[in-house]
């Protein structure tokens, strides 16, 4: 009898055990979850708090943006002074914890009073841009019927002077048919430039019965490989500057095509490339030529 009773009273504590254990596994459990959302909240917290500071941001370079738009002293006035209390509500907002719920609230109300006078601003200046911009129409009508009638006196002055330059272009000489290479001592032509013992430029001076007769003046003007001038020191007037020359020849032009064959006799060394004869007259540049050696 003595062990039967011994044996409840071992059941009795050992269940009043399992719920003592069960009670405590219970409350762990909904701590957890109560710390699990907690930490959910706290996260939806610190969304809605970047969002909001995006959004402070955004009204920052807005109104930024609009004070470029406008002249207006006292609306760039207005517009200065919201731009900065946005920046002073962003900066609460910053030094705002994400868990004060109330001061959170506050500052996205003060977001839905921004976006209202933001939007106010945005009509206003756009109505004033169309204002102006139909002033600028009236003025550029005026100006459009203004400049027609200097257009006119321009087109008048402009065709005379088209035409003197096209007189003047026209009675200028054309050298054409160039040809220009090195000859030997035996008075053949050559590419090895060792052998060059004298340079030959051949071309036509083309008929132009628009041009003065006479004697002309004719220039070319040999450059070498580097860029310096073949010259024995004879200048000539070309643009407002003076060039000098390698070779002038005088000729006797009467209006009708013409055949001129000039010569340069080397007397120093020159290097192998690429060399260049541009042929002037009567302040013009007639035609030019490049040839090359070895």
């Amino acid at each position: 009898m003595k062990t039967k009773s011994t044996l409840i009273a071992a059941a009795a504590v050992v269940a009043a055990l399992v719920g003592i254990i069960a009670y405590l596994a219970y409350r762990t459990t909904k701590a957890e979850e109560q710390r699990q959302q907690m930490e959910e909240l706290q996260a939806l917290a610190e969304m809605d708090k970047l969002e909001m500071q995006n959004e402070y941001e955004d009204f920052a370079r807005q109104y930024q943006e609009l004070q470029t738009q406008i002249t207006n002293d006292s609306l760039l006035s207005q517009l200065e002074q919201e731009q900065q209390r946005v920046l002073e509500l962003q900066e609460e907002l910053r030094q705002t914890k994400s868990t004060n719920a109330a001061e959170i609230l506050r500052l996205k109300k003060e977001l839905a009073t921004l976006r209202e006078i933001l939007r106010n601003y945005v009509m206003q200046i756009d109505s004033l841009n169309r204002l102006n911009e139909e002033l600028n129409k009236e003025n550029q009508n005026l100006r459009d019927r203004n400049q027609q009638a200097q257009e006119h006196i321009d087109n008048l002055t402009s065709e005379t002077k088209n035409l003197t330059e096209k007189v003047a272009i026209a009675s200028q000489l054309d050298a054409t048919g160039i040809s220009a290479f090195g000859k030997n001592k035996k008075g053949k032509a050559t590419k090895k430039i060792k052998d060059v013992k004298r340079f030959q430029i051949s071309f036509n001076i083309s008929r132009n019965v628009t041009v003065q007769t006479g004697i002309k003046s004719i220039y070319v003007r040999i450059m070498t490989p580097t860029n310096e001038v073949l010259t024995q020191g004879g200048t000539f007037p070309y643009e407002n500057r003076t060039l000098e020359y390698s070779i002038r020849k005088d000729i006797e032009y009467n209006g009708e095509e013409q055949a001129v064959t000039v010569y340069w006799d080397v007397a120093q060394t020159l290097l192998s490339g690429t060399y260049r004869a541009d042929i002037f007259a009567d302040g013009n540049r007639i035609g030019g030529t490049t040839f090359s050696f070895e």
